[in-house]
């Protein structure tokens, strides 16, 4: 069999550790290939060819044929992986379904609205202008938990009670609630959820990779340029 070559190009912040979660549950090797966002090198041809949209997670390997393989956005490349390998994925086709709509919905309502309340939450400057901002974002996550509360219901995992790439990529979102100030003492399912997420080696090892490059909560001018003014 053919050597992956698996490079993942990645940054740790809640979307990167979706990928970096998955690839230690694989068992897969890879190199890490850090992308320091707040230095702006996201925005370097190199990582261009790779990811258009300039953000991270990527990542880059060979197919069985050897040739080069590149896949960005989180959710896209957690579906591949999990299709190419046929680990933590639905077999039914009911499961499936399922599948996709968490996914869907996490990359087009939980993974944006957190996205949002953590800039207006940790980020923005002048926050009282950004009041208004910041309570719809953070009213949005709220709903969002509410969902995923909903989903959980009497199941330990999302998809038929199994654990999936469902869960992956809607945990690291939950796993940043402190940090969006944003308690979970009315979400009994999602307690019990994240915690048993967060037992897991697999887990604790991809939610570590790279922590001490993200030690300060302190952003500098460079950073909020690099992060949010670079098209402006």
């Amino acid at each position: 069999m053919m050597t992956l070559d698996m490079k993942l190009y990645y940054w740790p912040t809640p979307n990167g550790r979706k990928v970096s979660i998955l690839l230690e549950e694989l068992g897969i090797p890879y190199e890490t290939i850090f992308v320091n966002i707040g230095k702006g090198e996201q925005f370097k041809p190199d990582f261009e060819s790779i990811s258009l949209n300039n953000r991270i997670p990527a990542i880059k390997y060979k197919n069985d044929a050897g040739q080069n393989m590149t896949i960005f956005e989180s959710g896209a490349i957690m579906l591949h992986l999990a299709e190419k390998f046929q680990k933590f994925y639905p077999k039914t086709v009911t499961g499936k379904k399922e599948l996709m709509e968490w996914l869907f919905w996490q990359a087009a309502n939980q993974g944006p609205m957190a996205g949002q309340l953590s800039h207006f939450k940790n980020y923005a400057s002048n926050p009282e202008k950004n009041q208004y901002s910041y309570n719809r974002y953070k009213s949005e996550y709220i709903r969002c938990l509410n969902v995923l509360e909903k989903g959980l219901n009497s199941k330990k995992y999302l998809v038929e009670d199994a654990y999936s790439i469902a869960d992956i990529i809607c945990w690291p979102w939950v796993l940043a609630n402190r940090s969006l100030g944003i308690s979970l003492d009315n979400f009994p399912k999602i307690r019990s959820w994240r915690q048993r997420i967060k037992e897991r080696p697999a887990v604790q090892i991809g939610v570590n990779l790279g922590k001490a490059l993200k030690s300060s909560k302190i952003i500098t001018d460079e950073e909020r340029e690099n992060l949010f003014k670079k098209y402006t």
